[in-house]
Parts: C-alpha cells; sequence; structure tokens
C-alpha cells in the first residue's frame, strides 16, 4: 500500500507518499481501506518530531479516518467486511489501509457521507469524554470555548447547545465569530484584541492554549467552575492562583487521548455512539469541513492548517 511517511522532523515538505507494507490485521483488529482521513495539529508535532506515536501503533501520521472494513482479525464483536465505518486511531490515518482494535471503530451515522465521517472520530470523542464525562457540563451552564473555529471547537459549540447549554467561543477574527454564531455560539470575543475574562465568565472551560491561558481561565471560571486543558499551544507552564481557584471551588483537569489503552479508548467511543451519533442523525449537530486535499498530498492540508485561516476541519481523501 502507500502511505504519507515522515522522512526525517521538519516542515510539510518532509511529508512523501511512498510505497510501504501492507498492515495485517491482528487479533481483535480490523483492516480498513481508508476513504478519507483529517489532519490534526497531533499530526502536526508528530512532523515536527515533538509527539510519537504510541508504542505499538503505526508510525504514519493520522489519528481518524473513515472507509470500508476490509478484513477482520479473530475476535473481532460486530463488524464485517464491506461496513462502512469510522475510527479513532493511535496513528496511521494517512495511508490506504490501517489496522485498528475494533473497539474504536464506530459506524457512519446517517445522513453523513463516508467522507465526511473521517472529521468526527478524534473532535467527537475529544469533545464528549472531556466536555461531559470529565467536566460533566449541565444544561443551562455556560461553556466557552477557546478556539471556536477550530475543529474541536466546532463541533463543541454544536453539541453543547444541542445539550441546553450557553456557549461563549474565542477566535481570531470577526468573520470565524460570526460563522461561530451561525452555528449556535451565543457570545464571542476576539482573543487577538479582546481579554476575554473581562467579557464572559464560564462554568466550564474547553482548552487548547494551555499555559498561556491559565491565569486568565481561572479569572473566568464560576464558582463549581471546571477547566479542561486539551491541547499546549501556548505553553506548557503558567501561573496557577491556587488561592483564586480554592475560592471559587473549581479544578483543572488535563488529559490526552491518543496514549489511552484501547479499553478506555472504548469506553469513549461506545458513549459517543450512544450520546452523540443520534444528534448528528437528527441534524442537530455536523461535521464542519472546510477544505479537502488529496491524501497523497498531506503538505497541503498541513500548510493549510498551519497557516490558520480554515474553518471547521480539514479533510484528506483518496
Amino acid at each position: 500500500m502507500r502511505a504519507i511517511v515522515i522522512s526525517r522532523p521538519g516542515g510539510p515538505d518532509v511529508l512523501s507518499w511512498e510505497e510501504v507494507p501492507d498492515p495485517r490485521p491482528g487479533p481483535g483488529e480490523v483492516l480498513v481501506e481508508v476513504a478519507a482521513s483529517a489532519v490534526n495539529r497531533a499530526d502536526l508535532l508528530q512532523r515536527k518530531g515533538f509527539y510519537d506515536p504510541p508504542p505499538g501503533a503505526s508510525p504514519y501520521p493520522g489519528l481518524e479516518c473513515s472507509g470500508i472494513v476490509a478484513e477482520v482479525g479473530p475476535g473481532v464483536e460486530g463488524y464485517a467486511p464491506g461496513d462502512e465505518v469510522c475510527a479513532l486511531l493511535a496513528g496511521g490515518g494517512y495511508a490506504e489501509r490501517v489496522a485498528v482494535p475494533w473497539q474504536q471503530l464506530m459506524p457512519v451515522p446517517e445522513g453523513v457521507s463516508l467522507t465526511d465521517a473521517a472529521a468526527l472520530p478524534e473532535v467527537a470523542c475529544t469533545v464528549w469524554s472531556n466536555v461531559f464525562m470529565t467536566a460533566r457540563l449541565r444544561r443551562g451552564e455556560t461553556l466557552l470555548v477557546h478556539g471556536g473555529a477550530s475543529g474541536i471547537g466546532t463541533l463543541a459549540v454544536q453539541l453543547a447547545k444541542a445539550y441546553g447549554s450557553r456557549v461563549v467561543v474565542t477566535a481570531g477574527s470577526a468573520e470565524k465569530l460570526a460563522r461561530c454564531r451561525e452555528l449556535g455560539a451565543d457570545d464571542g470575543v476576539n482573543y487577538r484584541t479582546d481579554d476575554f475574562a473581562k467579557a464572559f465568565t464560564a462554568d466550564v472551560i474547553l482548552d487548547i492554549i494551555g499555559g498561556k491561558y491559565l491565569k486568565d481561565n481561572v479569572r473566568a471560571l464560576n464558582t463549581g467552575g471546571r477547566i479542561v486543558v486539551i491541547g499546549l499551544q501556548g505553553g506548557t507552564k503558567g501561573e496557577l492562583d491556587l488561592g483564586a481557584l480554592l475560592a471559587k471551588r473549581g479544578s483543572v483537569h488535563a488529559t490526552t487521548l491518543r496514549s489511552r489503552p484501547v479499553d478506555e479508548k472504548g469506553a469513549i467511543v461506545r458513549s459517543v455512539v450512544d450520546n452523540v451519533w443520534p444528534l448528528i442523525s437528527a441534524g442537530a449537530v455536523r461535521p464542519v469541513v472546510d477544505i479537502t486535499v488529496p491524501l497523497a498530498d498531506a503538505a497541503r492540508a498541513h500548510e493549510a492548517l498551519e497557516e490558520g485561516s480554515h474553518f471547521g476541519k480539514i479533510l484528506l481523501v483518496r
């Protein structure tokens, strides 16, 4: 088969479309013929040499895909060749085929094309596990989403609104804020020009920035609020005023998804299928796909993500 290979740490030019050995499904694994994958910031970090795949995972980038089941290994439950699926991966989505534990597979939701389904696994599992399973956002509470125009952000806005919460966002332009409002956001500020902690407060904060925003996130927190850090675009270190956190009876959680064991990922995937997929099938939530690029031209997709003018997801298609 062919896959995107990272020849050495560096810029998008280090990505090449090459012949590589075919994967084989082991016990409990399914071989998926990939229709599409999606670009995530973790892929950029892996390309730069800062985020190696977990032990035993595919060396090729790609944390999600959609496609057709080509073969099943022993011990697989509920899937057969020919099934249309999307999958949460530890790696390997930038390839013609990928082997994945069956617990990390999901059926393609009704009303979503096989290609667009590649935009769902990573964001749906990230948002559901962090905002709802960890932070336990409740109806009537306010969710603050940093990076509301991102793939994570566009899904978080829709899902929180569908569950009856108020949603506020940060984004980098008036155009992106307007598009977030079209998805259901109640309010938003331009993080380049405004102080979000002065603009509004929140019960749950979904943060992709990390250290740079830690102090201001605490300032913006309501009493009993929960901060969930899922990215470190603003650095790994920040000032945490424990007195302010104590006074608000607040909490800070930091999570990752890629390195979790299969049983934990499987539990998240099942919860997503039970709770998120019906909303997608009903049209209340949808994948937001902005750019599609041929899989062999993954370097162009990486350039687009780094440039940052997109809204929603960037897909790589076969």
